[in-house]
């Protein structure tokens, strides 16, 4: 699987502050957008795989909403998540 339990904890490491904390918004941000680029690739090369399609599209609304939700709680949190991942500020 290309995501193993070690780069899940690597990720969670580097964006939650801690391996353990899975649950922090920035952690799933961080998970979700290393999803979606993987089933970006995905769909480059299987136009017709039509499930995926709709698995990257339900995986970019819920990285849209804790991102609206980080904008409405910690404004600054939100600014440094975006601008760790490279993303754009998608809420106005």
């Amino acid at each position: 699987m290309y995501l193993s339990k070690e780069y899940k904890a690597d990720i969670f490491a580097e964006f939650a502050g801690a391996a353990a904390n899975t649950g922090s918004a920035e952690g799933q941000v961080a998970l979700f957008t290393k999803r979606i680029a993987h089933l970006t690739g995905h769909l480059k090369n299987n136009r017709k795989d039509f499930n995926t399609q709709r698995s990257l599209q339900k995986l970019v609304g819920k990285r849209r909403s804790l991102l609206a939700y980080l904008y409405k709680k910690d404004i600054e949190r939100y600014r440094a998540i975006i601008k760790a991942l490279g993303l754009r500020d998608i809420i106005k």
